[in-house]
């Protein structure tokens, strides 16, 4: 069974009706963390809606089987993420901050704090079979220090976690790889 989990804004941030809502079950393959949403992304609702590369990359590494033309489509990809992420493909997904921002130099000092709180209870509680850490940015805000390397890091709770490269930048068999490493590990 999945669950929307609709986590509390900051107070003083209004942004209007739009949020993502994060994608959660029990057991998910992967649940996979950001660091924060593209204004685009928030206002579709979709996370990694306003540049679709994330997507293209699922669908290379074979962890979604979607026509690349629904990815392009804001309508269908929105219908992929609400109805089949977790429903068909197992998958899950949540922001370590809800605030949307343009690049990550906007976020404050200290903003994840909640949403480290947040995550390891969802760990904790939906025990994912692997957590995989989009960008070392994500990671580092979430352990709180820079000393590890991309790849297989230390489980949290029952969950194995890898960090992998952020999808907007750099080679994209890079990460096809990684991706399709982290499905090998569930597919055992």
């Amino acid at each position: 069974m999945a669950y929307w989990f609709n986590t509390m804004l900051r107070p003083h941030f209004k942004f209007g009706a739009f949020m993502i809502h994060y994608k959660i079950s029990k057991h998910a393959k992967i649940l996979f963390v950001g660091i924060n949403p593209h204004p685009g992304s928030y206002r579709r609702r979709v996370p990694f809606s306003n540049n679709k590369m994330f997507w293209y990359l699922l669908n290379k590494s074979g962890l979604i089987h979607e026509n690349v033309d629904d990815l392009k489509k804001d309508h269908l990809l929105k219908r992929i993420y609400e109805k089949k992420f977790v429903a068909l493909y197992n998958l899950n997904f949540i922001n370590l901050i809800n605030r949307p921002t343009r690049t990550i130099s906007e976020l404050e000092k200290d903003e994840e704090r909640f949403g480290v709180k947040r995550i390891n209870t969802v760990i904790n509680q939906y025990n994912p079979r692997v957590v995989c850490f989009i960008g070392k940015i994500t990671y580092a805000k979430f352990i709180g220090h820079t000393h590890f390397a991309f790849g297989w890091q230390k489980d949290l709770f029952v969950s194995n976690v890898y960090v992998m490269h952020f999808p907007l930048r750099g080679r994209t068999s890079v990460r096809v790889k990684e991706l399709q490493e982290i499905k090998k590990t569930y597919d055992q």
